[in-house]
């Protein structure tokens, strides 16, 4: 193998798939990146068995080949290149790369591509087309949702639907729930659903660039396994088997109270709650008054103490229908969900202190954020 590339394309490259390095593997060659000549351009593959990314740049080829190249080291020696050009050669014999640009010259001690595990190739006329600004916003609005707890795998993952013309996107940890509905351009063959790590979403958000190419999301029939296929990136990941709850009837029906408030208000609020209640248990108190006329409006007072650091409220002022509420959430999970909602207002429904709080964009239908409350205690 030998070819010429940009240094800023192969740091870019590599800055893309290094994320599915394996860190922790008894196979050697998963700590490695996969540099292979492919079709006129350099490809870049990396796996942990669970993630796999693809990137192909843009490369002079002079001569065909593949080899596994330490992912840290090679990564961090392309980031000090300061030359435009880097040449690549490799010694078949040795499984040596040479890598020269400006002044250096270096050697890197390479695996046998034979190795490394096979990647595999998408059938995109199955796949299903996808906005990539629509998709990156819904990911983000749920993927946060998804329990980070390896005790309940399923609850690790997002549950992707599509039925008739509509994609829906559902995370939840035990103690909040994300719902996320958008429609799609065109109706997919059949009903399909799957489960997919949120960490996976997590990195494709991450990877997608914004532009007018749109993702091909494939799930190949009998494999377990989801793909992505962007322009120049492909990303294939395992799912996880099982069956999701069915979250849609966890979703409060009714309520007692609805506070329409600034949503950067009420994340401030949160935040600064969040400085003194992350030193006990996370607990915000949510004092919901109705104003006493039309021309005095509602209040919200949300509240954070600690024992060790004192005590904050700040009072917002909001439109309450309903009745006065006292109820307590987890700060935290107040404030990553108002830190993706887009809209200028938000609408919190509320029960009882001991019912499921609601949290919805008001004049977005889409999407549904639901939380359990805390105790409240004296």
């Amino acid at each position: 193998m030998k070819v010429t590339v940009l240094q800023e394309n192969l740091a870019h490259g590599l800055s893309i798939v290094s994320r599915a390095v394996s860190a922790r593997s008894t196979l050697p060659v998963l700590s490695n990146v996969l540099v292979a000549t492919d079709d006129g351009r350099l490809r870049l593959s990396a796996t942990n068995l669970e993630m796999g990314i693809t990137c192909w740049i843009g490369a002079k080829i002079s001569e065909e080949g593949s080899t596994t190249v330490p992912a840290r080291t090679f990564t961090e020696l392309v980031s000090t290149l300061s030359d435009k050009q880097v040449e690549m050669a490799l010694t078949v014999r040795t499984q040596t790369l040479n890598i020269r640009s400006g002044a250096t010259n270096t050697d890197l001690k390479c695996i046998d591509a034979q190795e490394f595990p096979p990647i595999p190739v998408p059938d995109l006329s199955n796949g299903i087309e996808l906005n990539v600004a629509d998709l990156k916003e819904m990911i983000q609005q749920v993927a946060f949702a998804a329990s980070t707890d390896e005790a309940r795998p399923i609850l690790t993952g997002v549950q992707v639907v599509f039925k008739d013309n509509h994609i829906t996107l559902s995370a939840a940890d035990g103690f909040r729930l994300s719902i996320r509905k958008a429609e799609l351009s065109s109706t997919p063959p059949r009903q399909l659903q799957a489960i997919i790590p949120a960490r996976t979403l997590a990195e494709l958000a991450r990877i997608a660039a914004d532009g007018d190419q749109p993702i091909i999301m494939v799930l190949p029939p009998g494999r377990g396994q989801v793909i992505f296929h962007l322009k120049d990136v492909e990303l294939v990941s395992q799912l996880i088997e099982g069956t999701y709850p069915d979250v849609e009837q966890l979703v409060p029906r009714n309520y007692n109270t609805r506070s329409v408030l600034s949503t950067s208000a009420f994340l401030k609020a949160c935040k600064q709650a969040e400085i003194f209640a992350r030193e006990g248990s996370h607990i915000a108190r949510i004092n919901i008054i109705p104003g006493s006329s039309e021309m005095q409006p509602g209040q919200v007072e949300i509240t954070g103490q600690s024992e060790e650091t004192g005590y904050s409220q700040t009072t917002v002022d909001a439109t309450i229908e309903g009745k006065e509420q006292l109820i307590a959430f987890n700060v935290r999970f107040l404030r990553e969900v108002l830190d993706v909602i887009k809209t200028p207002n938000v609408a919190l429904e509320t029960s009882s202190d001991t019912s499921p709080g609601v949290i919805r964009p008001v004049g977005e239908e889409y999407f549904v954020h639901v939380i359990m409350p805390m105790h409240l205690g004296d």
